[in-house]
């Protein structure tokens, strides 16, 4: 499989792809299995792209977007598809308007992140998406960007599967270049209000670093003791819950 084969792929949604990457390696030699779990940015689709995404044959759409967003711009509605909800705080747009510099922004990413892991709300919706993703597959996850609150349930999902640390950050990473059209076209608008100056200061919350995602599992050593605890504990996952998805997941 080429790198142009690995993925269905979305023009529209240039942040869409398989969890399972093109089937990514576990860390005792197995493999994932390809076409269960999907996850993008927003579906703002072309006709081709929402055909192309109706033939998957999903059962679920989950949206991890604030109700906010979500006004802005609803899911479409994929005939088999249940719309589901379940609202992970994401970049606080209110902090967004106030950030002075690229350290300032920086920071602010991660404290999004360790928020995955310390805040209650974000650990209800977290536990609620895996417990839904569990029911069994096609199923497919976004947020706004698919790269922070969408990056997060991935890397749960990958780590559960028993893919090592290397291929989840790789993974994670790959949404800078796979959304690098629909950031552009953020930046261009972020200069033409604000100049290019500002664009700088903006930078950290448009890409991911695997510096955010250090944070999250930072905060999980931190407050739990490991992944599992978290999973178990904070997130409320079972055991049963737990071997379904590696399940689900593995090939």
């Amino acid at each position: 499989m080429t790198q142009d084969q690995e993925y269905l792929r979305l023009a529209s949604a240039d942040n869409f792809r398989d969890v399972a990457g093109p089937g990514y390696a576990t860390r005792d030699g197995g493999k994932l299995r390809t076409g269960v779990f999907y996850r993008s940015n927003d579906l703002r689709l072309t006709g081709d792209d929402f055909a192309a995404l109706q033939a998957i044959g999903l059962t679920a759409v989950i949206d991890l977007r604030s109700p906010t967003e979500i006004a802005v711009h609803p899911d479409p509605e994929v005939p088999g598809a249940e719309n589901l909800h379940f609202d992970a705080i994401g970049i606080p747009i209110e902090r967004l308007s106030s950030l002075t510099s690229h350290a300032e922004a920086v920071a602010l990413m991660d404290e999004v992140y360790r928020g995955f892991v310390v805040e209650q709300h974000c650990r209800t919706a977290f536990g609620g998406v895996l417990r839904q993703l569990a029911a069994g597959g096609p199923q497919l996850f976004h947020c706004s960007q698919g790269k922070d609150r969408t990056g997060w349930v991935a890397a749960l999902l990958l780590h559960v599967a028993g893919v090592d640390d290397p291929t989840i950050e790789s993974d994670y990473l790959l949404t800078n270049a796979r959304s690098a059209a629909s950031r552009a076209r953020v930046e261009a608008e972020i200069e033409k209000h604000g100049g290019p100056d500002l664009v700088a200061v903006y930078e950290p919350t448009l890409v991911v670093d695997v510096e955010y995602l250090d944070a999250a599992w930072a905060a999980v050593e931190e407050l739990y003791g490991d992944r599992s605890a978290y999973l178990r504990d904070g997130l409320g996952l079972d055991d049963a819950t737990l071997d379904r998805l590696r399940e689900l997941l593995r090939a």
